[in-house]
């Protein structure tokens, strides 16, 4: 069970550093060497997490607006003890979207090696 609450630990740290648009969070969460991944478009689009981190970085915050929080955890599939992919969803601003979320665990505990993402649908902000 110390493995589940780990991972949904960190879990939590994504969700909040999308929410508060809040780098350090993204820096404690995702392996240096991370790289983010959508087909949208139709062609599929690769953005290291440092580009990632600079979008973030640049853009208004759901908190900052105070929106009201809306995300969950879809599913966790364990691949072993130290390695996971976990499905969520979740709304910043408009956007509603799906993410998979390759985890792995090392020295510095549970950290996103790689995230791909679904926008899944547009909604209406509701505020708190």
């Amino acid at each position: 069970m110390q493995k589940t609450a780990e991972l949904l630990d960190a879990v939590a740290i994504y969700l909040d550093a999308i929410y508060y648009c809040d780098v350090e969070k993204l820096d404690q969460v995702f392996h240096p060497a991370s790289s983010l991944f959508d087909a949208d478009e139709g062609v599929i689009l690769a953005d290291p997490i440092a580009s990632f981190r600079a979008d973030v970085a640049s853009r208004p915050s759901p908190a900052g607006r105070n929106q009201t929080r809306h995300d969950e955890i879809l599913s966790i599939d364990w691949l072993s003890d130290i390695s996971a992919v976990v499905k969520l969803r979740l709304q910043a601003h408009e956007n509603v979207f799906v993410d998979h979320l390759s985890f792995v665990k090392g020295a510095d505990g549970w950290q996103i090696v790689s995230k791909v993402w679904h926008l899944e649908s547009t909604a209406p902000v509701q505020v708190a």
